[in-house]
């Protein structure tokens, strides 16, 4: 008896402790880093890339976070005669919206992604790039402990307007947008809760 009471007293101290992590005047702290290198084999060049995204938020209410994503993306591809680069600095808004009780929450984020960079081959700047979207992605979180969040979301319903400024010639713009819910492929993460 003693044991099933302990067991018991556990579990409610887990589920209260999950419900005050997403609680008005709490803070999100997280974001991804990520490194990509591909090469063909017998083929000269690689590509490579490397971006770093923090992201901090505050829960305006209950199972409400509002934040700002901000980074920093840089590519390159060489083909064994020149090298293409490409550095852009990022910002995403963001809202955040929990739905659940206990150590497993679901939530809807709808975020605006930005980002303004530049372009060159073999160190001559060729031109400049901006993009703005917006991106509704849902997830779902689950809470081991107090402070921890682990992330499993997807890009979910998306669309963004991309224009490359060259520095000879017209501008070129670009729109895309889809729905991308490929749950063989979902985005994990860590956030911190304070």
């Amino acid at each position: 008896m003693k044991k099933l009471f302990l067991t018991l007293s556990a579990a409610i101290a887990v589920t209260f402790a999950a419900n005050a992590q997403t609680e008005k005047g709490k803070t999100i702290l997280g974001g991804n880093v990520s490194y990509d290198y591909s090469k063909v084999q017998d083929v000269d060049g690689d590509v490579q890339g490397f971006s770093i995204l923090p992201n901090v938020g505050v829960f305006v209410s209950d199972n409400v976070a509002v934040g700002l994503g901000f980074g920093y993306t840089w590519a390159q591809e060489d083909d064994g005669a020149e090298k293409s680069k490409i550095g852009e600095f990022s910002a995403a808004p963001f809202a955040r919206l929990y739905k659940g009780d206990g150590s497993f929450k679901f939530f809807g984020q709808l975020s605006v992604p930005m980002g303004w960079g530049t372009s060159k081959v073999d160190d001559t700047k060729i031109g400049n790039t901006e993009h703005y979207g917006v991106a509704l992605s849902p997830g779902f979180a689950y809470f081991p402990t107090s402070k921890i969040g682990i992330e499993f979301s997807v890009t979910g319903l998306y669309y963004q307007n991309t224009t490359w400024k060259p520095e000879e010639g017209d501008k070129v713009s670009t729109n895309s947008f889809g729905l991308n819910a490929n749950s063989l492929a979902p985005r994990i993460g860590v956030q911190f809760y304070f």
